[in-house]
C-alpha cells in the first residue's frame, strides 16, 4: 500500500478522534491539518475563553473531504488512494470520506506505522496510549511537546494581527515591522556556521526560554536581551531568524530606520505598539536591526519628535522581558563603535559575529554547496582564497560559479569555476570601494552600485553561514 494510502489514512482518522474528544485542543492537531481547518472571524470557542488571545479557531466536527485531505497531505487524489480499503466509504453528495469500521482502519494504520510517527501527531498518540489493546510506546505529553503551539502558526498570526489592527491609523504601523511564522524561515541552526562563543551563547538563551518558569521563581528576571555585534554579511539576522524557526517560535523583525519615514506619523507611538505587538505574540523572538540608529539619533539634532521615538524604544526595550512577558529580546548592529553607553546597558549579552576565520569559511563553504556537484571539490583552498571574505560574500561566489557554468551548459562545478568566480567577485569588489571617476556619479557596475551605498543594510538577510 502506498504512503498516500497511509497519509490520507492518518488525516481521516485524526478528523474522526479529534471531532470526538473534547478534551483535545488545537495544540493536539499537527500544523498541516490546523492550517485547513483554521477559521477567523468572530466565531466563539467552544470554551469561550476570555483569555483567548485572538479571533478564530477550528470548530468540531472536523470534515475529511478530497479538498481538506489534500489541503492537508498533498496527495493530489486522496480518495483514490484509500478507496480500495474495505474499511473506506465516501459520501458522494458532500464528498465526505469515513471509515465503515473504525477498529479495522485504526489496526490497518497501526501495521503500518511506527512510535516515531505517532510522536508527530499528539491526537492519535493520546488516543492509542489509552487504549490497552493497542501496544504503543508514546505518551500524548511526549507529543504534545514535539508538536509545534498554535501561537507558532500563520493563521493565529494573522487572526491577532487583524484582530489588533482595528483601526485605520494602525495600518501605518506595519511598515515598522515583518512578522513571520517559523514555517516561513527557511533557515535552521543546522545550516549555520557558528563559533564556539555564539553556540555558548544560544546554548544559554535556549535553556533561558525553556527554563523561564523557574528563573521567574528564583527572581532572575534580567536576561534575554542580546545584542549581535559584527560587518554586515557575517550571520548576525540569519542566527535569530534560526532560532525562531528551531525554536518554533514567531519571529518579529523591527525596521528600524523606517522610524524616519515621512509616512509614519506619531513615531513614539508606534514603536510602543510594535512591543506591544511582540509582547501579544509572545513567546516570540523580537528583532531589532541597525541597532546603532538609536545611538546616532541622540547624538544628532533631529527633530524633537524622531528623538521622542528614540527614547520610546529605549524605555520600551527597559520594559520587556523574556521572563516576564516571553519575548526574547535580539538588536544587531553593524557599528558598534556608535553606540552609546545607554544602548549598550539595555542588553546582558553581547555575541561577536567576526568575519568568519580560515576554518570556518572551509566550513561554510562545505554547508553551502552540500546539493551541488564540485568535481574534486577543495573547500580548503577555496578558503584560503577568500580571505577577508564573510559568509554572504561566499555565498554570493558559489552563485557567481555556478551562473557560469550554466552559461556553458554544465552543471557540474570545478575548482577553476570557483576560482575565477572568487577573482570576479574581488574585481567587482574593488570598483564598488572605488572613487567615482570624473564626477559620473550615476554609472552603474553589474552586480551593484558603484559606490557601495547598500553596504550598511540587508547583507545579513543572505543565509551567508
Amino acid at each position: 500500500m502506498s504512503d498516500a494510502a497511509l497519509d490520507v489514512v492518518e488525516f481521516v482518522l485524526t478528523t474522526s478522534v479529534y471531532s470526538d474528544d473534547r478534551t483535545l485542543d488545537e495544540n493536539d492537531l499537527p500544523p498541516s491539518y490546523r492550517r485547513v481547518f483554521w477559521t477567523g472571524g468572530s466565531d466563539e470557542s467552544e470554551d469561550d475563553d476570555d483569555d483567548s488571545r485572538t479571533r478564530g479557531g477550528i470548530t468540531r466536527p472536523l470534515s475529511a473531504t478530497n479538498t481538506t485531505a489534500r489541503q492537508a497531505t498533498d496527495v493530489d487524489r486522496p480518495w483514490e488512494a484509500v478507496s480500495g480499503l474495505m474499511f473506506t466509504d465516501r459520501d458522494e453528495f458532500s464528498g465526505t470520506i469515513t471509515f465503515t469500521e473504525e477498529g479495522m482502519a485504526e489496526q490497518w494504520y497501526l501495521d503500518r506505522t511506527d512510535d516515531e510517527r505517532l510522536l508527530e501527531n499528539p491526537t492519535l498518540a493520546k488516543h492509542f496510549a489509552e487504549h490497552d489493546e493497542y501496544d504503543v510506546d508514546v505518551s500524548h505529553e511526549a507529543a504534545r511537546e514535539r508538536n509545534r503551539p498554535i501561537q507558532a502558526d500563520r493563521v493565529w498570526i494573522d487572526g491577532l494581527l487583524e484582530e489588533y489592527f482595528d483601526e485605520e491609523d494602525d495600518e501605518e504601523m506595519l511598515d515598522l515591522v515583518d512578522v513571520r511564522a517559523p514555517e516561513e524561515v527557511d533557515v535552521t541552526l543546522d545550516d549555520l556556521v557558528l563559533t564556539a562563543g555564539q553556540e555558548a551563547e544560544i546554548d544559554k538563551i535556549a535553556k533561558a526560554i525553556e527554563h523561564r518558569d523557574y528563573l521567574a521563581e528564583i527572581g532572575l528576571r534580567e536576561i534575554g536581551k542580546l545584542l549581535f555585534v559584527g560587518p554586515p554579511g557575517t550571520g548576525k539576522t540569519s542566527t535569530a531568524q534560526a532560532l525562531a524557526q528551531d525554536m518554533d517560535l514567531p519571529f518579529v523583525e523591527v525596521k528600524l530606520s523606517m522610524i524616519t519615514s515621512q509616512y509614519l506619523g506619531e513615531t513614539a507611538k508606534n514603536v510602543d505598539k510594535t512591543f506591544e505587538v511582540a509582547k501579544r505574540l509572545s513567546p516570540c523572538i523580537l528583532f531589532i536591526d541597525e541597532f546603532d540608529f538609536v545611538a546616532k539619533t541622540r547624538r544628532s539634532d533631529e527633530h524633537a519628535a524622531l528623538k521622542r521615538a528614540v527614547n520610546t524604544l529605549l524605555k520600551s526595550i527597559d520594559n520587556i522581558s523574556l521572563i516576564q512577558d516571553d519575548v526574547l529580546l535580539i538588536g544587531a548592529t553593524n557599528h558598534p563603535d556608535q553606540l552609546d553607553a545607554a544602548a549598550w546597558r539595555r542588553f546582558d549579552e553581547i555575541v561577536n559575529f567576526p568575519k568568519p576565520d580560515y576554518n570556518m569559511r572551509a566550513d561554510i563553504l562545505r554547508v553551502i554547496t552540500r546539493q551541488m556537484r564540485i568535481d574534486e571539490f577543495d573547500p580548503e583552498l577555496i578558503a584560503d582564497a577568500t580571505e577577508g571574505m564573510t559568509g554572504s560574500d561566499l555565498r554570493m561566489v558559489l552563485r557567481e560559479a555556478v551562473l557560469e557554468a550554466l552559461t556553458e551548459d554544465r552543471t557540474m562545478l570545478t575548482q577553476e569555476d570557483l576560482l575565477n568566480a572568487v577573482e570576479e567577485f574581488e574585481e567587482r569588489d574593488n570598483l564598488k570601494n572605488m572613487d567615482m571617476i570624473d564626477g559620473d556619479h550615476d554609472a552603474l557596475v553589474a552586480g551593484g552600485d558603484v559606490d557601495g551605498s547598500g553596504d550598511d543594510h540587508g547583507h545579513d538577510h543572505d543565509h551567508d553561514h
